[in-house]
């Protein structure tokens, strides 16, 4: 267990929110917290993880500013969420990467992308500003991507694997094998439906004002699908090279053409629709330490998508070359900070509600045994 000043004001307002109950029907947040009498870091992490930041509770609460209590959940769940991030981070202290996310990660950005631009322009020298007849290929080999990326993604999921698991086993779950699926597939199903995105009265968000709105859920439905269908397309791209010996680029009516162009189309207009709303949201609810980190994953996230549908139109031009550089300088800076980004919150989020959902199904079972007790 921690203490810290950030889980002594999430307690403090949790302590609050308990004993008044009037935001009960917002979301997961208040359902697990009145399952509770004492909140402890653990517990604090677990709610956290569970607030999707809607706004509601805020907007609706008689204790927020400028009332005595000061009450403010999104803000105090917002920036716990920054510390667990980095207290589960692997390794341990690559979770200070999560302090200043953002200027650390456009700092990377700068780097990796000039790293790219250089050195691709030196291996190719005269041919850097050249159509090439293989596009992208033609540029960097295959096997010199599949050995860079490989290994670096290698790294990626380790880190990403082993920080997962730390936050399972802090939220007292049983192994893989042992799991009430069908308590699971609820919480995949909350998780992909982004159910709590509704502000618990299916109108929205309030946000980015105090009227509801669903605009936040669709775009996050947009990134989420078109992140899905990217990679769909890597996979498929994959399957074709080295399965069925059809190697890049592909025509516009193949399954990685057609998944990439719905998939960057997706992850373009998504994260462009959240940057904006993100600007135009009241800033109280937001917390005061974790907008860099929303805003850098944002920003890579419509970037990858960009530059990626840039390199699809210039492929077969003398630009193939600047263009490939800058998309993979991009790439491999979202490859590296999704250990230590917001890309994490999404596994520390489905599992949360995971847990909720298998504790939600234990407290009716234990209620509907209370009655028969008493009668006996």
């Amino acid at each position: 267990m921690r203490s810290t000043d950030k889980t002594t004001e999430a307690a403090r307002v949790m302590s609050i929110c308990n004993a008044c109950r009037y935001c009960e029907g917002h979301c997961a947040v208040f359902q697990a917290m009145e399952l509770r009498l004492e909140f402890n870091s653990d517990t604090l992490d677990y709610l956290a993880n569970l607030c999707h930041n809607c706004g509601a509770c805020y907007h609706n609460c008689q204790y927020a500013p400028p009332h005595e209590f000061q009450l403010n959940v999104p803000a105090a769940m917002a920036e716990l969420r920054q510390e667990n991030y980095g207290v589960y981070a692997w390794p341990g202290f690559m979770g200070k990467l999560f302090a200043n996310n953002g200027l650390w990660v456009s700092f990377l950005s700068i780097v990796v992308i000039t790293l790219f631009l250089c050195g691709t322009a030196i291996l190719t020298w005269d041919d850097f500003f050249s159509a090439h007849e293989n596009a992208f290929y033609g540029v960097i080999s295959h096997d010199v991507l599949a050995a860079m990326f490989g290994a670096v993604g290698g790294f990626v999921l380790l880190a990403l694997l082993v920080s997962i698991v730390k936050f399972w086993r802090t939220m007292n779950l049983p192994s893989p094998f042992r799991l009430d699926y069908p308590r699971v597939m609820q919480g995949i199903k909350d998780a992909l439906s982004l159910k709590y995105l509704d502000g618990g009265n299916g109108q929205g968000c309030s946000y980015p004002s105090e009227t509801p709105s669903m605009a936040r859920r669709w775009f996050h439905q947009m990134t989420f699908w078109g992140f899905m269908l990217c990679f769909a397309a890597t996979s498929s791209a994959t399957v074709l090279h080295y399965g069925f010996d059809l190697p890049a680029p592909y025509r516009y009516l193949s399954l990685p053409k057609l998944f990439g162009i719905l998939g960057g189309l997706g992850l373009t207009v998504g994260p462009a629709g959240l940057l904006i709303l993100k600007a135009r949201a009241d800033a109280a609810p937001k917390g005061k330490t974790n907008k860099g980190m929303d805003v850098s994953f944002l920003v890579l996230l419509f970037l990858t998508s960009l530059t990626g549908l840039c390199l699809m139109f210039v492929r077969d031009t003398q630009y193939v070359g600047v263009m490939l550089s800058i998309h993979l300088g991009v790439v491999m800076t979202l490859f590296l900070s999704m250990p230590y980004g917001k890309f994490v919150h999404g596994f520390y989020r489905l599992i949360a509600l995971i847990v909720f959902a298998v504790e939600k199904n234990d407290h009716k079972q234990v209620v509907g045994v209370c009655p028969d007790k008493k009668a006996a």
